[in-house]
């Protein structure tokens, strides 16, 4: 991709939902790898574009990733001299800028690609977040709508750990014991904005018991929402369910904008 080209980048991650930091060199003195004006576009898993390489570059992408990470949404300065100590024989200095991007929007993960899930996702699609969609069946994740991030995983813990501090999550897997396992590793973080399980009140109940033997608190507990979703939108149907439980992230989220 030609250097040119990071706006169209950017254009394209933000049509996506894809959160992003623009690293930009904004100045030089010696001898530098790349001047003034040079980027980069780090994603949680790419990146584009290059500000000469070496040590200044993977220190660089490392700041990067960890500001998605913690959701971070200011911008940052940082300097950085390029000799010995660096690892790097320019012996000039840069100054470079990091500058977040569509951070703000909020991060939902939904766990599960059944009927329920798939229409869930639909309708969520459709709003300004972060959207990430998690099963360990690949065939089930196929035609996700855009802007979706789907993650195929074995173990789908690991999406949990490697979730935005602040996320909302949905819980809605084939397997109760995985619902269980999942929303033990959710409340485990303490940080999450939103836990929703399907289920029905006895699920709740079974859930509620098994984790306070896990050493789960009351007060954790009190922040499981089983069964997700308003009380006051009933059916049975996959799309009454979604709409359910988005108008219950919706309404999460916009009280905590508020």
């Amino acid at each position: 991709m030609d250097n040119d080209d990071w706006v169209t980048r950017l254009a394209e991650l933000r049509e996506a939902g894809m959160p992003c930091v623009l690293i930009t060199v904004m100045g030089e003195r010696g001898s530098v790898p790349r001047g003034g004006g040079s980027k980069m576009i780090i994603t949680a898993e790419q990146s584009w574009l290059t500000i000469g390489g070496g040590q200044l570059e993977f220190r660089c992408m490392e700041i990067a990733r960890e500001m998605l990470q913690q959701g971070e949404s200011h911008p940052r300065y940082e300097q950085f001299s390029l000799g010995a100590r660096f690892a790097q024989c320019c012996g000039g200095a840069v100054s470079v800028f990091f500058e977040p991007l569509w951070n703000s929007r909020p991060q939902i993960v939904v766990f599960g690609a059944g009927h329920v899930g798939r229409a869930l996702i639909t309708l969520l699609a459709t709003l300004p977040c972060q959207l990430v969609w998690a099963d360990s069946r690949a065939q089930y994740l196929q035609q996700a709508p855009q802007g979706v991030r789907c993650c195929c995983e074995e173990e789908l813990t690991d999406v949990v750990t490697a979730a935005a501090p602040g996320s909302y999550f949905v819980v809605m897997t084939h397997n109760h014991d995985l619902d269980l396992q999942l929303a033990e590793q959710v409340l485990r973080r303490g940080d999450c904005r939103y836990l929703g399980v399907i289920g029905s009140q006895t699920k709740r109940q079974r859930f509620r018991y098994r984790l306070e033997g896990k050493g789960i608190s009351s007060g954790q507990l009190e922040t499981l929402r089983c069964p997700a979703g308003i009380a006051e939108v009933s059916g049975k149907l996959p799309a009454e369910i979604a709409v359910s439980i988005a108008g219950e992230i919706i309404a999460e989220y916009q009280k905590d904008r508020c």
